[in-house]
């Protein structure tokens, strides 16, 4: 039963996606990227209310196998995107948003769903905390990514003075590469505080804040790709480079999620 406000959630996402596309098509269609707006909200409302309830029936929060980290990622996702686009208010965003959470979440359509019990020494309360803090910081590295993709694209027809429709479409360098660094400035905070946190529980747990875990030191290399990401912010680098760098590390995030974490062998590996 729990699973149908899972499927209701990827059906309206799909909806969501569908009508802002539209919207960037035939942009005189204002409503359709207000309708998009509102049933994006729906569909998250499906997705928590399934989140809520998979804890509910597990006594523990649900991002503890591959199906339900990807679908933590994905609502996490959604979550900073509504957040943002209630800020800054640019339809565009949800045309490359909903697909990529769409994509993204597309491996748990077709997994097994089913709740799979917890080692003992996992039963902590840092299990929350820590990996809600490091999903959060996933999903800001993926808006910023989205948005160094649209930057790109509006770079690139700059450049050779192609100001065709999308142009008009997209909102201007200087709002993407300011909107793109306030994400990263949001998502470095939260991945640190969820690597902090995770080294105290394994402490707890396994007796050592690190390991070198294939997991771990991963992320330890996420953590300072994004890191010289921001320093580099800070003595001038805007723009381009920026954008490419929030791709290349964005890259890391999905290659420690989708690849390290499903072959690496360890006690983070699903």
């Amino acid at each position: 039963m729990n699973l149908l406000f899972f499927y209701a959630a990827m059906g309206v996402y799909a909806v969501s996606a569908a009508g802002y596309v539209t919207y960037f098509v035939k942009p005189e269609r204002k409503r359709v990227a207000d309708i998009a707006l509102w049933t994006t909200f729906l569909a998250f409302l499906c997705h928590f209310i399934y989140f809520i309830l998979r804890w509910t029936e597990g006594g523990r929060i649900p991002v503890t196998n591959f199906f339900e980290a990807i679908n933590a990622l994905g609502m996490g996702i959604i979550l900073v995107f509504l957040v943002m686009e209630l800020r800054y208010r640019i339809p565009a965003l949800g045309t490359f948003m909903l697909p990529l959470v769409l994509v993204l979440m597309a491996p748990a359509a077709i997994l097994s769903g089913r709740l799979e019990g917890l080692n003992p020494i996992l039963k902590s309360a840092w299990l929350g905390i820590h990996t809600s803090l490091a999903v959060l910081g996933d999903a800001a590295f993926a808006f910023s990514f989205i948005v160094s993709v649209m930057y790109l694209i509006q770079e690139r027809q700059l450049k050779h003075k192609h100001l065709g429709a999308i142009f008009h479409r997209l909102p201007s360098l200087d709002v993407m590469d300011t909107i793109g660094y306030r994400a990263l400035s949001i998502g470095w905070p939260l991945f640190t505080l969820g690597m902090v946190t995770g080294s105290i529980w394994a402490e707890t747990a396994w007796g050592t804040y690190w390991s070198w875990d294939p997991k771990e030191t991963w992320s330890l290399i996420v953590w300072a790709i994004y890191l010289i990401l921001l320093h580099l912010r800070t003595i001038g680098w805007r723009g381009r480079k920026m954008a490419w760098m929030s791709i290349v590390g964005f890259s890391f995030v999905l290659l420690s999620f989708y690849v390290v974490s499903r072959t690496a062998v360890g006690k983070h590996s699903f």
